[in-house]
């Protein structure tokens, strides 16, 4: 942990998350606007979903949301950036407090419900962005949109950031928005992404094409898992991303925080997380990349799931327990992998 964040953590700490979460990327900002952030994207370069990428660590959705911050993070070394979750129309999501840490488990728990300022807004922040990196776009259904019409608000949220984003991400493993979840049912996940694929070649020309990918649960069964693949393999999608949150409890349920409703992040994921890319691993034999999030708290753990058959990492917990050093870290550790 660099040093700087050594001494801010227990400052930051002390706020309540969602404010300490705002602070620190305005602080982010500044410190950019200032030139005092400089890294240069460590390991080497690699590719993933068809892309070359600066390096094998990127930032999973969820930080960003809206895009507001992207050049700022970009300057941590990222190589790759995910922003969202966006929704077709704005939303203020779930009310406050939505935002939770468990610091001895090094987890978060959040519900904060799709909160966003719509695709127009992002797609606007993504157009006048200096970083030079790969960004992908992670869209959702608004939570006022009736599960049976969710289809309508991802192609929305599809056409709308197609122009600006170098992959599109189908969040259908969200655990804050009801119904979402059923999404990757074996009855619905191939029909979603068959049509969503549909809408994406209808965009795709002039010799650029922007790759779909889709995240799911750490929560699924094996069968859960094969029914996804299946759906992956008939619609021809890019990638997957094992995994989000969780909804089990069991490693926290005696600590502070710890029965919170919404999702799980962090350190009591990574089991989890592990063995949903196993499975997908071996449901998939390279019929779609590979992206690894949850759970990825250093270089060793980043490592093994590059090892596992993801071609990129994703960080977010992580960053809040061990600051933006672990950005290099995670980088020289899938070097070459």
């Amino acid at each position: 942990m660099p040093d700087a964040y050594r001494l801010l953590r227990p400052l930051l700490f002390a706020l309540p998350a969602e404010t300490a979460h705002g602070a620190t990327l305005a602080g982010l900002d500044a410190a950019h606007r200032l030139g005092l952030l400089r890294a240069r994207p460590a390991g080497g370069p690699t590719r993933c979903l068809g892309l070359e990428l600066a390096n094998g660590v990127g930032l999973a959705a969820g930080l960003d949301k809206n895009a507001d911050h992207v050049d700022a993070l970009g300057a941590l070394g990222f190589g790759s950036i995910e922003v969202g979750t966006v929704t077709p129309r704005p939303q203020p999501g779930s009310p406050r407090p939505r935002l939770f840490r468990l610091p001895s488990a090094e987890a978060l728990i959040n519900r904060m419900g799709f909160n966003n300022k719509g695709v127009d807004h992002l797609v606007r922040q993504l157009e006048r962005r200096r970083y030079t990196g790969r960004v992908g776009v992670n869209i959702g259904r608004n939570a006022d949109t009736p599960p049976e019409q969710a289809v309508a608000d991802y192609r929305t949220g599809l056409e709308r950031a197609h122009g600006v984003a170098d992959w599109i991400t189908v969040n259908i493993s969200s655990p804050n928005t009801t119904g979402l979840r059923d999404l990757q049912g074996a009855d619905r996940v191939g029909r979603l992404l068959g049509e969503l694929r549909e809408t994406a070649e209808g965009l795709d020309g002039a010799g650029r094409r922007v790759p779909l990918v889709v995240k799911i649960a750490p929560d699924l069964d094996r069968d859960g898992v094969a029914a996804i693949a299946a759906g992956v393999r008939e619609a021809g999608i890019d990638g997957v991303i094992a995994t989000n949150t969780t909804i089990d409890r069991t490693s926290v349920r005696n600590l502070a925080h710890g029965e919170e409703s919404g999702g799980l992040s962090g350190a009591p994921v990574a089991p989890a997380a592990r063995q949903v890319l196993a499975w997908l691993a071996e449901e998939l034999d390279g019929a779609a990349d590979l992206i690894a999030a949850g759970g990825i708290l250093d270089g060793e753990e980043a490592a093994a799931r590059i090892d596992a058959g993801a071609c990129l990492v994703q960080l977010y917990t992580g960053l809040i327990y061990r600051g933006p050093g672990l950005v290099r870290e995670v980088a020289e550790a899938v070097a070459g992998r």
